[in-house]
């Protein structure tokens, strides 16, 4: 039987891999100016930041000899849904009142 924090980290693990789907379809989905307007990267970079990310939480394995890769592309990924894309969501809102 598995630990209680095994069990955890195999949740995030898993988890992991949806969140670098959605960060990198939600960049590919949004106009290229609105990340110049949000005082961001541009777009080809967080789609490569985000592709990157994406790719290294799929290729390497928690626990592994790529931890170290897994955990810079968990990082980026966060950045990108906590960070940016609320910035690109409100941008492209427009100002609310």
């Amino acid at each position: 039987m598995l630990r209680p924090d095994a069990v955890i980290l195999l949740l995030i693990y898993w988890a992991a891999i949806p969140f670098g789907v959605y960060a990198f379809g939600h960049a590919l989905m949004q106009r290229a100016d609105a990340f110049t307007v949000a005082d961001k990267l541009t777009k080809p970079a967080w789609l490569g930041i985000s592709g990157g990310a994406t790719a290294a939480l799929i290729l390497f394995q928690f626990g592994g000899p790529g931890t170290f890769f897994w955990m810079a592309g968990l990082v980026a990924v966060l950045v990108y849904i906590v960070d940016v894309r609320p910035r690109l969501v409100e941008v492209q809102r427009g100002p609310r009142w």
